[in-house]
């Protein structure tokens, strides 16, 4: 056999790779679904936290979102800035108990409408077939339905 007949065969599929490709494509597209609405995929991680847990601390948000403290309070600060949040820390130097506004309410329910677009588009009917498997598995791991 020559060197010219000794053709590698195709790559291994990296699940790593391919799951990381697919989650850049969508955080690009649901960043671009909620920016009409002034929001980043982070803070709307933020604020999905904030709306879960009420009263949550800075310290928990932290460890939800793995992030340092120190960026959770200056994003909870714009947020509160924005009127969609707010701290209602008793007194300074007491433990924060961190809630979402209706506005954020209100914010939250328009960015599920973007995010359920963007679902639509990446694992609905029409995507490709591969998207569409991923999503089920996704559904079947953690239990939820279409």
């Amino acid at each position: 056999m020559t060197i010219e007949n000794a053709r590698p065969g195709p790559p291994e599929t990296s699940p790593s790779i391919v799951l990381l490709t697919l989650a850049h494509r969508i955080e690009t597209e649901l960043g671009a679904a909620l920016a009409p609405l002034g929001l980043t995929v982070s803070r709307l991680g933020l604020l999905g936290h904030i709306s879960g847990v009420p009263g949550v601390s800075f310290s928990d948000l932290a460890r939800m979102s793995g992030i340092t403290v120190q960026s959770v309070h200056t994003a909870v600060k714009a947020l509160s800035g924005a009127g969609l949040v707010r701290d209602n820390t008793a007194r300074p130097g007491s433990a924060s108990a961190i809630e979402i506004t209706p506005d954020g309410r209100r914010l939250m329910r328009e960015a599920a409408k973007a995010l359920a677009e963007v679902d639509e588009r990446l694992f609905g009917p029409d995507a490709d077939p591969i998207q569409r498997q991923i999503a089920d598995a996704v559904r079947a791991a953690f239990g939820t339905g279409p």
